[in-house]
């Protein structure tokens, strides 16, 4: 989905994809999980970014970030050269472990926005992995739809959740129970989603 961005500027917000080279894997055990959320708390308290929306699958990652300092390439060489090194050395591995330069898509839009944190957390399930985006562990869709039960320090869920109306975590589960034919609509700065007759839908 995402493609290679060069340009940055100051508040931009990307999907951002990091691949294993020959779709190897990333991730052998939950430390490796583990070790990489870490990797990206340290990256961020050294160059200074925001975490919207984050999926960590057995070969790739998904992360969806705003850069209100740091440019992107900068942030990302620091995230997965400190996390090539741990595998190599954890696993006796030599050689590269993420496929060329990472991926990066600029979302220009809150419609966009919105669109990607759906993808993004819909991934482990159009994988075969999780029947339900709750069922996965390595995404940050629990912090969305649970509350303050969940929180993440590194994540920040609050920008997201500002484009539903109250409440916004059941409107956002909502939002992700929709299907193709259901339609939405902007009212006040807030998304609205529309059944097949064209009614609000309700949370279920």
């Amino acid at each position: 989905m995402a493609r290679k961005v060069r340009t940055w500027f100051q508040g931009a917000k990307y999907h951002v994809t990091s691949r294993g080279i020959r779709k190897s894997p990333l991730f052998f055990e939950d430390e490796d999980y583990q070790k990489y959320l870490k990797l990206l708390e340290e990256t961020r308290d050294r160059y200074p970014f925001i975490l919207h929306t984050y999926c960590l699958m057995s070969n790739h990652t998904h992360l969806q970030l705003e850069t209100p300092e740091t440019p992107l390439s900068i942030i990302m060489k620091n995230l997965n050269t400190k996390y090539a090194k741990y595998i190599n050395k954890k696993y006796n591995f030599s050689g590269h472990v993420f496929e060329k330069r990472y991926g990066a898509e600029l979302l220009n839009s809150a419609e966009y926005e919105i669109d990607v944190s759906k993808y993004i957390h819909l991934n482990p399930v159009a994988a075969g992995l999780a029947a339900a985006p709750e069922d996965y562990r390595w995404s940050s869709y629990r912090a969305y739809v649970a509350g303050d039960g969940e929180k993440i320090p590194i994540l920040n869920t609050e920008s997201l959740l500002a484009y539903f109306p109250h409440p916004p975590q059941q409107h956002y589960e909502l939002y992700m129970k929709t299907i193709i034919t259901d339609k939405s609509y902007w009212k006040d700065g807030k998304i609205y989603i529309m059944d097949r007759e064209g009614q609000p839908c309700r949370q279920r």
